[in-house]
Protein backbone atom coordinates (compact mmCIF):
# COMPACT_ATOMS: atom_id res chain seq x y z
CA UNK A 1 0.00 0.00 0.00
CA UNK A 2 1.67 3.15 -0.86
CA UNK A 3 1.32 5.82 1.07
CA UNK A 4 -0.52 9.24 0.78
CA UNK A 5 0.19 11.78 -1.44
CA UNK A 6 1.51 15.29 1.21
CA UNK A 7 0.87 17.28 -2.53
CA UNK A 8 -2.49 18.47 -2.17
CA UNK A 9 -4.40 18.70 -5.01
CA UNK A 10 -5.76 21.56 -6.92
CA UNK A 11 -9.19 21.07 -5.41
CA UNK A 12 -7.88 21.31 -2.24
CA UNK A 13 -5.73 24.53 -2.66
CA UNK A 14 -7.23 27.37 -0.73
CA UNK A 15 -7.59 30.82 -2.91
CA UNK A 16 -7.43 33.68 -1.36
CA UNK A 17 -10.32 35.52 -0.82
CA UNK A 18 -10.85 38.52 -4.12
CA UNK A 19 -12.56 41.61 -3.23
CA UNK A 20 -15.96 42.53 -5.27
CA UNK A 21 -15.00 43.94 -8.43
CA UNK A 22 -17.65 46.81 -7.07
CA UNK A 23 -15.73 47.63 -4.32
CA UNK A 24 -12.39 49.94 -5.01
CA UNK A 25 -9.39 49.89 -2.86
CA UNK A 26 -9.68 52.27 0.17
CA UNK A 27 -7.13 55.18 -0.48
CA UNK A 28 -8.71 58.18 1.69
CA UNK A 29 -5.10 57.91 3.50
CA UNK A 30 -2.90 58.81 0.80
CA UNK A 31 -5.15 61.28 -1.08
CA UNK A 32 -5.49 63.34 1.99
CA UNK A 33 -2.06 63.43 2.49
CA UNK A 34 -1.41 64.34 -1.17
CA UNK A 35 -3.79 67.70 -0.66
CA UNK A 36 -2.34 68.52 2.34
CA UNK A 37 1.07 68.45 0.57
CA UNK A 38 -0.25 70.43 -2.74
CA UNK A 39 -2.50 72.66 -0.83
CA UNK A 40 0.89 73.91 1.16
CA UNK A 41 3.18 73.51 -1.69
CA UNK A 42 0.66 75.78 -3.70
CA UNK A 43 0.23 78.20 -0.34
CA UNK A 44 3.44 78.57 -0.84
CA UNK A 45 3.57 79.79 -4.26
CA UNK A 46 0.31 82.27 -4.24
CA UNK A 47 2.53 84.03 -0.80
CA UNK A 48 5.40 84.57 -3.18
CA UNK A 49 3.15 85.94 -5.92
CA UNK A 50 1.23 88.04 -4.46
CA UNK A 51 4.33 89.75 -2.82
CA UNK A 52 5.84 89.67 -5.96
CA UNK A 53 2.80 91.46 -7.65
CA UNK A 54 2.89 93.85 -4.47
CA UNK A 55 6.24 95.09 -4.61
CA UNK A 56 7.08 94.67 -8.14
CA UNK A 57 3.70 94.69 -10.41
CA UNK A 58 1.57 97.15 -8.66
CA UNK A 59 4.37 100.00 -8.77
CA UNK A 60 4.97 99.56 -12.45
CA UNK A 61 1.51 99.79 -12.96
CA UNK A 62 1.12 102.86 -10.62
CA UNK A 63 3.86 104.27 -12.21
CA UNK A 64 2.33 104.25 -15.90
CA UNK A 65 -0.64 105.84 -14.50
CA UNK A 66 0.79 108.55 -12.91
CA UNK A 67 2.62 109.31 -16.22
CA UNK A 68 -0.56 110.72 -17.58
CA UNK A 69 -1.66 112.23 -14.47
CA UNK A 70 -1.10 115.35 -12.06
CA UNK A 71 -1.51 116.11 -8.78
CA UNK A 72 -2.69 118.84 -7.47
CA UNK A 73 -3.51 119.70 -3.38
CA UNK A 74 -4.72 116.26 -3.29
CA UNK A 75 -6.65 116.20 -6.77
CA UNK A 76 -5.75 113.85 -9.71
CA UNK A 77 -6.61 114.94 -13.10
CA UNK A 78 -5.45 113.61 -16.20
CA UNK A 79 -3.47 115.21 -18.60
CA UNK A 80 -2.29 112.96 -20.98
CA UNK A 81 1.45 113.93 -22.94
CA UNK A 82 1.63 116.84 -20.59
CA UNK A 83 4.28 115.23 -18.35
CA UNK A 84 6.62 114.00 -21.07
CA UNK A 85 6.36 117.36 -22.81
CA UNK A 86 7.89 118.68 -19.57
CA UNK A 87 10.27 116.29 -19.08
CA UNK A 88 11.98 116.73 -23.29
CA UNK A 89 11.81 120.24 -22.81
CA UNK A 90 13.84 120.38 -19.74
CA UNK A 91 17.43 121.01 -20.39
CA UNK A 92 18.70 118.62 -17.89
CA UNK A 93 16.91 116.10 -19.65
CA UNK A 94 19.24 115.17 -22.57
CA UNK A 95 22.40 115.48 -20.17
CA UNK A 96 21.60 113.37 -18.08
CA UNK A 97 20.95 110.50 -20.98
CA UNK A 98 24.33 111.78 -22.11
CA UNK A 99 25.80 111.46 -18.91
CA UNK A 100 24.07 107.64 -18.44
CA UNK A 101 25.31 106.77 -21.65
CA UNK A 102 28.86 107.59 -20.75
CA UNK A 103 28.90 106.10 -17.26
CA UNK A 104 27.47 103.14 -19.05
CA UNK A 105 30.11 102.75 -21.54
CA UNK A 106 32.55 103.50 -18.88
CA UNK A 107 31.24 100.71 -16.89
CA UNK A 108 31.37 98.22 -19.27
CA UNK A 109 34.74 99.39 -20.00
CA UNK A 110 35.99 98.51 -16.47
CA UNK A 111 33.67 97.18 -14.61
CA UNK A 112 32.67 94.14 -17.37
CA UNK A 113 36.49 93.50 -18.42
CA UNK A 114 38.35 93.93 -14.56
CA UNK A 115 35.78 91.08 -13.06
CA UNK A 116 36.43 88.53 -16.01
CA UNK A 117 40.56 89.08 -15.53
CA UNK A 118 40.60 88.87 -12.25
CA UNK A 119 38.68 85.57 -11.97
CA UNK A 120 41.01 84.45 -14.36
CA UNK A 121 43.78 85.51 -12.24
CA UNK A 122 42.38 83.46 -9.29
CA UNK A 123 41.37 80.46 -11.48
CA UNK A 124 45.16 80.28 -12.14
CA UNK A 125 46.16 80.15 -8.71
CA UNK A 126 45.82 76.79 -7.23
CA UNK A 127 46.92 77.95 -3.33
CA UNK A 128 44.56 80.35 -1.35
CA UNK A 129 41.72 80.39 -3.74
CA UNK A 130 38.77 80.54 -1.04
CA UNK A 131 40.91 83.33 0.55
CA UNK A 132 40.91 85.21 -2.68
CA UNK A 133 37.23 84.74 -2.84
CA UNK A 134 36.44 85.89 0.03
CA UNK A 135 38.87 89.49 -0.23
CA UNK A 136 37.19 90.21 -3.84
CA UNK A 137 34.00 89.70 -2.54
CA UNK A 138 34.39 91.66 0.56
CA UNK A 139 33.54 95.18 -0.92
CA UNK A 140 30.09 93.71 -1.75
CA UNK A 141 29.22 92.77 1.61
CA UNK A 142 30.63 96.32 2.83
CA UNK A 143 27.68 98.71 3.23
CA UNK A 144 27.50 101.74 0.53
CA UNK A 145 27.74 104.59 2.67
CA UNK A 146 31.07 103.18 4.06
CA UNK A 147 32.78 102.50 0.75
CA UNK A 148 31.51 106.14 -0.46
CA UNK A 149 33.35 107.51 2.19
CA UNK A 150 36.40 105.40 1.76
CA UNK A 151 36.36 106.69 -1.55
CA UNK A 152 35.92 110.24 -0.35
CA UNK A 153 38.98 110.05 1.68
CA UNK A 154 40.54 108.77 -1.87
CA UNK A 155 40.10 111.12 -4.09
CA UNK A 156 40.09 114.45 -1.52
CA UNK A 157 42.02 117.51 -3.06
CA UNK A 158 43.66 118.42 0.40
CA UNK A 159 44.56 115.02 1.96
CA UNK A 160 43.75 112.17 -0.25
CA UNK A 161 45.74 109.33 -0.79
CA UNK A 162 45.55 109.16 -4.87
CA UNK A 163 47.13 112.86 -4.71
CA UNK A 164 49.81 111.52 -2.23
CA UNK A 165 50.68 108.78 -4.49
CA UNK A 166 50.98 111.45 -7.73
CA UNK A 167 52.95 113.95 -5.81
CA UNK A 168 55.37 110.69 -4.61
CA UNK A 169 55.61 110.58 -8.29
CA UNK A 170 56.59 114.00 -9.37
CA UNK A 171 52.77 114.11 -10.55
CA UNK A 172 50.72 117.45 -10.40
CA UNK A 173 47.74 116.52 -7.84
CA UNK A 174 43.94 116.61 -8.97
CA UNK A 175 40.70 117.51 -8.69
CA UNK A 176 38.89 113.99 -8.85
CA UNK A 177 35.22 115.50 -7.39
CA UNK A 178 35.29 118.98 -8.32
CA UNK A 179 36.53 118.75 -11.87
CA UNK A 180 34.03 117.85 -14.45
CA UNK A 181 36.24 115.89 -16.63
CA UNK A 182 37.31 113.35 -14.27
CA UNK A 183 34.03 113.67 -11.86
CA UNK A 184 32.40 110.73 -13.69
CA UNK A 185 35.25 108.34 -14.24
CA UNK A 186 35.98 109.04 -10.62
CA UNK A 187 32.35 107.72 -9.75
CA UNK A 188 32.99 104.64 -12.32
CA UNK A 189 36.40 103.49 -10.27
CA UNK A 190 34.33 103.19 -6.89
CA UNK A 191 31.55 101.88 -8.72
CA UNK A 192 33.67 99.37 -10.25
CA UNK A 193 35.11 98.26 -6.82
CA UNK A 194 32.36 98.39 -5.29
CA UNK A 195 30.65 95.61 -7.58
CA UNK A 196 32.61 93.36 -8.99
CA UNK A 197 33.12 91.23 -6.39
CA UNK A 198 29.81 89.23 -7.46
CA UNK A 199 30.60 89.54 -11.24
CA UNK A 200 33.79 88.03 -10.40
CA UNK A 201 32.65 85.01 -7.98
CA UNK A 202 30.40 83.95 -11.41
CA UNK A 203 33.00 84.11 -13.85
CA UNK A 204 35.23 81.62 -11.91
CA UNK A 205 32.30 79.54 -11.27
CA UNK A 206 32.28 79.50 -15.05
CA UNK A 207 35.69 79.09 -15.40
CA UNK A 208 35.66 76.05 -13.41
CA UNK A 209 33.49 74.45 -15.68
CA UNK A 210 36.26 74.94 -18.27
CA UNK A 211 37.52 71.01 -18.98
CA UNK A 212 41.20 70.85 -18.55
CA UNK A 213 40.90 68.67 -21.93
CA UNK A 214 40.43 72.02 -23.73
CA UNK A 215 43.49 73.69 -22.73
CA UNK A 216 45.64 70.57 -22.97
CA UNK A 217 44.26 70.36 -26.47
CA UNK A 218 45.66 74.08 -26.93
CA UNK A 219 49.03 74.00 -25.77
CA UNK A 220 49.79 70.89 -28.09
CA UNK A 221 48.45 73.47 -30.55
CA UNK A 222 51.20 75.66 -29.26
CA UNK A 223 48.58 78.39 -27.54
CA UNK A 224 49.94 80.64 -25.37
CA UNK A 225 47.88 82.34 -22.43
CA UNK A 226 46.62 84.89 -24.88
CA UNK A 227 45.49 82.53 -27.30
CA UNK A 228 44.43 79.67 -25.03
CA UNK A 229 41.49 82.64 -23.64
CA UNK A 230 40.38 83.82 -26.94
CA UNK A 231 40.04 80.49 -28.50
CA UNK A 232 38.86 78.57 -25.34
CA UNK A 233 38.14 80.54 -22.29
CA UNK A 234 35.82 83.36 -24.19
CA UNK A 235 34.11 80.50 -25.87
CA UNK A 236 33.36 78.34 -23.30
CA UNK A 237 31.96 80.84 -21.18
CA UNK A 238 30.08 82.85 -23.63
CA UNK A 239 26.47 82.63 -22.20
CA UNK A 240 27.56 83.55 -19.30
CA UNK A 241 29.05 86.56 -20.51
CA UNK A 242 26.24 87.51 -22.77
CA UNK A 243 24.00 87.63 -19.86
CA UNK A 244 26.38 89.45 -17.57
CA UNK A 245 26.91 91.79 -20.26
CA UNK A 246 22.64 92.70 -20.43
CA UNK A 247 22.41 92.76 -16.29
CA UNK A 248 25.71 95.09 -16.28
CA UNK A 249 23.42 97.48 -18.86
CA UNK A 250 20.31 97.19 -17.24
CA UNK A 251 22.31 97.82 -13.71
CA UNK A 252 24.21 100.95 -15.23
CA UNK A 253 21.16 103.06 -16.73
CA UNK A 254 20.11 102.79 -13.40
CA UNK A 255 23.17 103.87 -11.63
CA UNK A 256 22.13 106.61 -8.44
CA UNK A 257 23.45 105.62 -5.02
CA UNK A 258 27.35 106.09 -6.49
CA UNK A 259 26.98 109.81 -7.72
CA UNK A 260 24.18 111.00 -5.19
CA UNK A 261 26.94 110.04 -2.22
CA UNK A 262 30.02 110.99 -4.64
CA UNK A 263 29.24 114.52 -5.98
CA UNK A 264 25.68 115.15 -4.54
CA UNK A 265 24.43 113.34 -7.23
CA UNK A 266 24.07 116.83 -10.20
CA UNK A 267 28.43 116.96 -9.78
CA UNK A 268 30.27 120.07 -11.21
CA UNK A 269 28.66 121.38 -13.96
CA UNK A 270 25.83 118.77 -13.69
CA UNK A 271 28.74 116.21 -14.97
CA UNK A 272 27.03 113.28 -13.20
CA UNK A 273 23.74 113.91 -13.71
CA UNK A 274 22.42 110.69 -14.27
CA UNK A 275 18.36 109.45 -15.37
CA UNK A 276 17.26 108.10 -12.34
CA UNK A 277 18.81 111.09 -9.80
CA UNK A 278 16.55 113.48 -12.20
CA UNK A 279 13.64 110.87 -11.77
CA UNK A 280 14.66 112.02 -7.77
CA UNK A 281 14.71 115.91 -8.00
CA UNK A 282 11.58 115.47 -9.98
CA UNK A 283 9.83 113.36 -7.29
CA UNK A 284 11.37 114.62 -4.30
CA UNK A 285 12.84 118.48 -4.97
CA UNK A 286 9.98 119.43 -7.47
CA UNK A 287 6.87 117.71 -5.76
CA UNK A 288 6.33 116.62 -9.77
CA UNK A 289 5.23 113.20 -9.51
CA UNK A 290 4.09 112.76 -12.65
CA UNK A 291 7.15 114.23 -14.53
CA UNK A 292 8.93 111.72 -12.64
CA UNK A 293 6.83 108.76 -13.51
CA UNK A 294 6.72 109.24 -16.99
CA UNK A 295 10.31 109.82 -17.07
CA UNK A 296 11.11 106.56 -15.26
CA UNK A 297 8.62 105.11 -17.90
CA UNK A 298 10.86 106.56 -20.34
CA UNK A 299 13.57 104.61 -18.68
CA UNK A 300 11.67 101.05 -18.77
CA UNK A 301 10.83 101.58 -22.17
CA UNK A 302 14.44 101.83 -23.38
CA UNK A 303 15.16 98.74 -20.59
CA UNK A 304 12.63 96.46 -21.82
CA UNK A 305 13.63 97.21 -25.69
CA UNK A 306 17.41 96.63 -24.72
CA UNK A 307 16.79 92.91 -23.04
CA UNK A 308 13.98 92.31 -26.34
CA UNK A 309 17.26 92.84 -28.24
CA UNK A 310 19.07 90.70 -25.80
CA UNK A 311 16.77 87.96 -26.33
CA UNK A 312 16.15 88.48 -30.08
CA UNK A 313 19.54 88.04 -30.46
CA UNK A 314 20.03 84.73 -28.09
CA UNK A 315 17.52 82.84 -30.39
CA UNK A 316 19.07 83.95 -33.95
CA UNK A 317 23.07 82.54 -32.37
CA UNK A 318 20.77 79.27 -30.94
CA UNK A 319 19.54 78.37 -34.37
Amino acid sequence: MSAPSLTPSKAARVRPAQPPADDPPRRGGSFGRSLKRNLTAHGFLIGAVLCFAFFSWYPMVREFLLAFQKTDRGEVSWVGMDNLSTVFNDPAFWQAWRNTALFTVLALVLGFAVPFVVAIVINELRHGMGYLRLLVYLPVMLPPVASVLLFKYLYDPGYGLLNEVLGFFGLPEQQWLQDPGLSMLSVVIASTWMNMGGAALIYLAALQGIPGELYEAAELDGAGLLRKIWHVTIPQTRLILSLMLLMQVIATMQVFVEPFLLTGGAGPEGSTTTVVYLIYQYAFNFNNYGAAAALGLLLLVLLAGVSAAYVKLSRVEDE
